[in-house]
């Protein structure tokens, strides 16, 4: 285990977090808030844990596997303890648990709570709540890359970061991809702002529901989420869920003028027809419940928008829809969006790829001598990405078994227990019942807030990363 290049990488996420501190701090120090003392030691204690650690290893720079993976999961673990300290000191959140998980919430873009009264907190605490959402949206790693001098190891790195059941490059060299991804993220969540505040938003309310939107994360900053909001904003929201719940990759081919190419991506189709079925099939179920059509196909939208994208903003209370349609969003939860994109969840991708492999071994059963491929986008899947995914989907219900099993020490109710595993291991946010729109997870104890923060940082890595830290193996030096 080369220790220098894990405490390098460490260093910088530090060093990165001091530097992102300073926006919540200026806001405070801008409406004169008394919490800017509290973001100036965060800034403090980051830098005099980055610093060193960045220094220590400076002189050791590659990377094999095992170290990207053990780099990744530690700086999420690394940057959720030192992004809760704004929380903490300012009082926001007396429980270090609590700020633990609610920091862990924001970088991994969850955006599952245990806060009743979010308006009772201040503006820079709301802003650095909602930014965390941003930073994790595309990762941390990926911006670390866009930023230090390149080196052949960073792909392992954004591999065990990116979202999805592969990573491909745009270009040939990561850093460039790293900068391109950056620059589509930083560009899409400007024009969003730009749309929020012609409908009427203020600066603070566009930046936090767009750093929200773009990150899929779904932190508000109104305890109504956005049901107070014009029907103007929400559907600009929508879009925009909707929007960064694609594979940036689409965007990248459209940028070069790949317009075909884009559109004949099978994920994208896909992703995009399973949430136009869900917003109407869920119409035509809740439609009696709403006296104007127009009203109820926008709140299908929302959600479906919110559920799949894994945003977990909310409009309205669909704990209070019909099973039918509530069943909809809780399988919409484990699907996801894109691979490649903000989204958390299982991903599209893996969904199709189970299916195709399932239909390939029906298929072989009947006509045993016959020789089928896999297939995405027209490409053969070798076999190894077939394993990954199969392997991945045999760990993620492992993990959702056990977080499952130790939750309901709590002894709450089945559908709060479930809902909420599969919101945090998702990165989704809200469940239904206890954890639904109009409630949030401060019901389960300070063991089960752990364990539920944990899944999070797990669901946001897709969980080997993590994994391989876990290992003893990872930990010996042969």
């Amino acid at each position: 285990m080369n220790y220098r290049v894990i405490s390098y990488v460490l260093g910088w996420v530090a060093n990165i977090e001091a530097f992102c501190l300073l926006l919540p701090t200026l806001w405070a120090l801008f409406q004169g808030e008394e919490t800017v003392g509290a973001f100036l030691v965060c800034i403090f204690v980051c830098l005099v844990v980055g610093l060193p650690l960045s220094v220590y290893g400076r002189k050791s720079k590659d990377m094999f596997a095992k170290e990207g993976f053990v780099a990744v999961a530690l700086s999420w673990i690394l940057m959720s303890l030192l992004g809760a300290l704004p929380f903490l000191l300012s009082g926001s959140i007396p429980s270090f648990v609590d700020a633990f998980f609610e920091t862990a919430s924001g970088f991994t873009t969850t955006g599952a709570s245990v806060l009743s009264d979010v308006e009772a907190l201040s503006e820079s605490v709301l802003l650095w709540r909602s930014f965390t959402h941003w930073i994790g949206g595309m990762g941390v790693i990926v911006f670390l890359v866009a930023l230090l001098p390149s080196s052949g190891s960073s792909f392992h790195m954004v591999k065990a970061e990116s979202p999805g059941y592969s990573v491909s490059k745009f270009v040939p060299k990561i850093k460039t991809t790293a900068k391109i991804l950056y620059t589509i993220y930083i560009c899409m969540t400007a024009l969003e702002i730009i749309l929020l505040l012609c409908g009427g938003m203020s600066w603070f309310e566009s930046l936090t529901f767009s750093f929200g939107t773009a990150g899929t994360g779904g932190f508000s900053v109104k305890n109504s989420g956005l049901a107070d909001y014009s029907s103007y904003v929400q559907i600009v929201i929508t879009v925009f869920m909707v929007l960064f719940g694609i594979d940036f990759s689409f965007y990248y081919l459209i940028l070069i003028r790949k317009v075909k190419n884009a559109f004949k991506m099978e994920e994208v189709i896909v992703y995009l027809s399973l949430f136009a079925l869900s917003v109407v099939l869920i119409f035509f179920n809740i439609r009696e419940m709403y006296a104007s059509t127009g009203t109820a196909i926008k709140d299908c939208a929302f959600h479906v928008a919110s559920i799949i994208t894994t945003t977990g903003y909310s409009s309205t209370d669909f704990n209070l829809w019909p099973t039918f349609s509530k069943t909809i969003l809780v399988l919409l939860m484990f699907s996801g969006a894109c691979a490649g994109s903000t989204a958390g969840g299982i991903k599209v991708s893996r969904i199709m790829i189970l299916f195709k492999s399932i239909i390939k071994e029906v298929r072989v059963l009947t006509h045993p001598k016959s020789t089928i491929k896999v297939k995405m986008n027209g490409k053969i899947l070798e076999h190894e990405k077939l394993r990954g995914v199969t392997v991945f989907f045999i760990a993620y219900m492992l993990i959702f078994a056990l977080a499952f099993l130790l939750i309901s020490l709590d002894n709450l109710d089945m559908t709060t227990n479930f809902t909420a595993v599969v919101a945090t291991l998702s990165n989704i946010g809200p469940g239904l019942e206890m954890v639904g729109p109009c409630g949030n997870f401060s019901v389960f104890s300070d063991f089960s807030t752990l364990v539920l923060s944990f899944v999070m940082i797990i669901g946001r890595l897709e969980i080997f990363p993590v994994l391989v830290l876990l290992t003893a193996r990872t930990w010996k030096n042969k």
